[in-house]
C-alpha cells in the first residue's frame, strides 16, 4: 500500500488558484454584456496559470495508485 499523499505541493496549488482566477474573471466578464477585453484578461491570466503551472513541474504531483480495486 503506498503512503503517498494526493495533497500535491504548495506550489502545485498556487499553479491551480491562478488558473481558477482566471477562469472566474473570464466567466464574470461573459456574463457581463459580454466584456471582451476583461475576458481576454482573464484568458491571459490563464495562460500565466498555466505556464507557472509548467515551471512547477504539476504533473510529478500525480500518483497513480497501485491495485487500487
Amino acid at each position: 500500500m503506498s503512503s503517498g499523499s494526493h495533497a500535491g505541493r504548495l506550489k502545485s496549488w498556487v499553479a491551480v488558484a491562478v488558473i481558477l482566477a482566471g477562469f472566474v474573471v473570464g466567466g464574470v466578464a461573459i456574463t457581463m454584456g459580454p466584456n471582451w477585453p476583461l475576458f481576454l484578461a482573464g484568458a491571459a491570466i490563464v495562460v500565466v496559470g498555466g505556464i507557472i503551472a509548467f515551471a512547477v513541474d504539476i504533473m510529478s504531483d500525480v500518483i497513480v495508485d497501485e491495485g487500487g480495486r
